[in-house]
């Protein structure tokens, strides 16, 4: 298992329609994050439009992000939401995380 810590920017004034997005997430695309290694997956917002999300990896997360680039819904789930995202055009943010690196972990 790998634990991972990433963010991304979303457009700050579109905050509660991404919230509700997820608070409504496909059933497909659920099945899909666990089918591909995905546990624990927690977004946290900052005000400025910062997203920071954390999740346990079963095998990595380079395993995982390869998983869900073989998933049709992801394909769509990722179409859907990039307006929500600040990425150069015909970019999604699955392919643009800034990745942090693990240096403590205590249980």
């Amino acid at each position: 298992m790998q634990r991972v810590g990433f963010e991304m920017k979303i457009h700050p004034e579109m905050v509660e329609e991404y919230k509700q997005r997820h608070d409504d997430i496909w059933p497909e695309m659920s099945e899909a994050l666990i089918r591909t290694g995905w546990r624990n997956y927690t977004i946290f917002f900052r005000e400025d439009g910062t997203l920071f999300g954390y999740v346990e990896c079963d095998e990595s997360h380079e395993a995982s992000i390869a998983g869900m680039s073989k998933e049709d819904v992801n394909q769509r789930w990722q179409d859907d939401m990039s307006p929500f995202f600040q990425l150069p055009e015909g970019a999604h943010a699955d392919e643009n995380m800034t990745t942090w690196r693990e240096v403590f972990h205590a249980d």
